[in-house]
């Protein structure tokens, strides 16, 4: 008995003993939410460690999700004392740094990590987020997309690149606007190729490169960039509207036209479609033979260029007011105004001689043009009857010219139009040259009387 009692004291106080002695570390799962529930797990192929390996690892985790940074810390180092290149939990101790805002350490152990593996995607999306914890947000960005990059199903870290990507370009943008209004083209310049890097697809950023291209006399670049704009967005007028004001400023006119045209397809407006055809008009000009683009500053003019002037500026009208059967000229082969005097002749407006010939180098007189300016006003009555009353009855008086003067009907009708204008003392002087700008200003008044 008194043995038996002996073992089942001996007993107790084993028992005893066990319950006081010291129990392994085991720390449990982390209970409730996660602290840290954006960071991003750092977990690996199994073959870097055996399960037991891991299994601490993923304690370590849970610790480090509960909040206690220290623990973790102890954890992830006693892993790594047994096996070194287990750079999970180097990456772990990053993420344990990162915890305590300890962004140089964090930055150090996840350096670590890629040294052992340069794609290792949990290092890399921690170290975009002590890189953007220490303001450097470009090299962020960087380490999010790599991380995306090496894991796609990172997809939490594709907004945090998607908000960045966005600040990036709202810093820009204020930068480049900023620096535009200071006049610092060239850091405006950069500024915005610094935002078209990070939003490639946004037409506004083009058209406000352009613009300051624009200012700096960079008229090419600019001219890409408002096309690259416009590509992007069709309706952007402001980018169309630069492409034509830089094709104009080049006296590119065709373009300038299409510009403007194009335009005017988006925003309508008169001023617009006045451009288009003033455009034109200075293409056509252009296109012209030089004896036609010298007639603004021409002391005299011929009968091939006045011929030209009412060809094209009256060509509706003197081709509704076009007779039958054109008249046959014998000296036209190869002359420049050809088309123009065809035009003219058919017309009624100017007539061929009676041997048949145009004479298209003979100088024009007063007289001529008032001949050719009383025969289109016959064109213009035909049309507006109750405006040819003007000049139905004409009488003026003109001091050189008699009434019984066979030049003073059309005299008397190109001045009662207002057409021509008396000279000085009441003469009309018909045998007088005519000027290239007086011949101009006739067919403007022209083509107001005929309504263009």
């Amino acid at each position: 008995m008194r043995a038996r009692r002996t073992a089942a004291l001996v007993l107790a106080a084993l028992v005893a003993a066990a319950a006081c002695a010291k129990k392994p570390v085991s720390a449990p799962a982390a209970p409730g939410a996660p602290k840290f529930a954006d960071f991003t797990y750092p977990s690996g192929p199994t073959s870097l460690a055996s399960p037991a390996v891991w299994e601490q690892h993923r304690t370590a985790w849970a610790i480090l999700q509960s909040g206690d940074t220290k623990a973790a810390d102890r954890q992830f180092t006693t892993i790594l004392a047994t096996v070194p290149g287990f750079y999970p939990s180097e990456a772990g101790l990053g993420y344990s740094a990162l915890a305590r805002r300890d962004g140089q350490a964090a930055l150090a152990h996840f350096d670590k990590a890629l040294e052992a593996n340069a794609s290792y995607a949990p290092a890399l999306a921690g170290k975009g987020e002590a890189l953007l914890a220490a303001g450097r947000t470009d090299a962020a960005l960087s380490a999010f997309e790599a991380a995306i990059a090496a894991d796609p199903t990172l997809t939490p870290l594709r907004s945090r690149v998607d908000v960045l990507k966005f600040r990036a370009v709202q810093q820009n943008i204020e930068s480049a606007r900023k620096a535009a209004d200071a006049g610092k083209l060239e850091d405006a310049r950069r500024g915005y190729l610094a935002a078209i890097a990070a939003s490639p697809e946004s037409a506004f950023l083009y058209r406000e490169l352009a613009a300051v291209e624009h200012k700096s006399g960079d008229d090419p670049s600019a001219l890409t960039h408002a096309g690259q704009a416009a590509t992007l967005d069709p309706a952007d007028a402001r980018a169309l509207a630069l492409i034509a004001e830089i094709h104009e400023a080049a006296k590119d006119w065709t373009k300038a036209a299409e510009a403007y045209a194009a335009l005017n397809a988006v925003d309508p407006s008169d001023p617009t479609a006045a451009k288009i055809d003033l455009m034109r008009e200075k293409a056509a000009f252009d296109a012209m033979p030089a004896e036609y683009r010298t007639i603004d500053t021409a002391t005299t003019i011929t009968r091939a260029q006045l011929a030209a002037l009412l060809g094209l500026r009256l060509e509706g009208l003197l081709r509704r007011g076009r007779g039958g059967n054109p008249v046959v000229m014998t000296d036209l082969r190869g002359n420049w105004a050809s088309p123009w005097i065809m035009a003219v002749t058919r017309a009624g407006v100017m007539e061929a001689f009676s041997n048949h010939t145009f004479q298209p180098a003979n100088t024009v007189r007063r007289g001529d043009l008032a001949q050719a300016v009383s025969r289109v006003l016959t064109l213009i009555a035909a049309e507006k009857p109750r405006l040819a009353a003007r000049w139905r009855d004409p009488r003026p008086h003109f001091s050189d010219v008699s009434p019984s003067n066979i030049g003073y009907p059309a005299a008397a009708r190109a001045v009662s139009s207002g057409v021509m204008a008396p000279l000085d003392g009441d003469t009309f002087q018909l045998t007088r040259p005519v000027t290239g700008p007086e011949a101009l200003e006739a067919m403007s008044r022209l083509e107001a009387l005929a309504g263009k």
